[in-house]
């Protein structure tokens, strides 16, 4: 009688057990599907904060609009310094959505300026730790003076925003509209930002990446945006070289 009850008990327990291992693989699948999103730095642009090859999981649930089904997550407004990951406000081809990562330098209603490289929030220079510094040699005009240096001598300015600029400067300053964000590459230099193409509606914020849980090194592609082709190209080169090149050393490295 007791071999009977025991053998149920054990039973019992390994339902149990296996009824706690899928609920914890539906916990994992839903928080992959519906909360993080991997994403690839194709360029340097952000450096040294993000590195070419670097693999970044993103938060989409943090900036995004509260929801009733959810009030167990976590929301919050975007904040100033908060590196984001985007859709590309004015796209290069009308039936792509690039996806960028810049960090957030002037939230609505702020003013902003550069001179000399150095970024003015507000009428306060910016130290900014992270990003890098203009010298001598990396000197432009419209980058390192924006935005009292006309766009029509840089290149890389859209018609777009060459055309709203000036209705968005008051007394030397760019004032930030409403539901909108200011972002540049830390990577100040070698970043086209909204500098070049404008504002970042709040629409337009998938999320913020939160770590790198991967990092190869590769070459810098020529563009922002990797299609789809060489992405494949790309995949098949990391898996030859996954043990030679990866940086070790950047797993679970923290973006801030």
């Amino acid at each position: 009688m007791r071999d009977r009850r025991g053998a149920e008990k054990d039973r019992e327990t390994r339902l149990e057990s296996f009824s706690s291992s899928c609920s914890l693989v539906a916990v994992v699948l839903f928080a992959f599907a519906f909360v993080f999103q991997n994403f690839f730095i194709p360029s340097s642009s952000m450096a040294s904060t993000l590195l070419v090859g670097d693999h970044v999981l993103v938060d989409h649930e943090t900036l995004a609009p509260p929801a009733r089904w959810a009030p167990f997550m976590h929301y919050r407004d975007v904040r100033r310094g908060d590196v984001i990951v985007f859709y590309k406000p004015v796209e290069d081809v009308p039936s792509e959505h690039t996806i960028l990562v810049k960090r957030v330098i002037g939230i609505p209603g702020d003013r902003i300026h550069l001179k000399d490289g150095v970024v003015y929030l507000n009428g306060a220079a910016q130290s900014e730790p992270t990003a890098a510094k203009t010298t001598f040699a990396t000197y432009q005009p419209y980058v390192d003076d924006f935005p009292s240096v006309s766009p029509a001598t840089a290149f890389g300015v859209t018609a777009e925003w060459a055309e709203a600029l000036p209705s968005c400067v008051n007394h030397g300053e760019l004032v930030v509209p409403a539901d909108k964000y200011f972002v540049m590459g830390d990577n100040r230099d070698n970043s086209l930002d909204s500098r070049f193409w404008g504002f970042v509606p709040r629409a337009n914020i998938l999320g913020r990446p939160l770590f790198v849980y991967w990092s190869i090194d590769v070459p810098e592609s020529n563009a922002e945006h990797v299609p789809a082709s060489d992405q494949f190209r790309s995949l098949a080169a990391e898996a030859v070289h996954f043990v030679d090149k990866t940086r070790w050393t950047r797993t679970f490295h923290k973006v801030q």
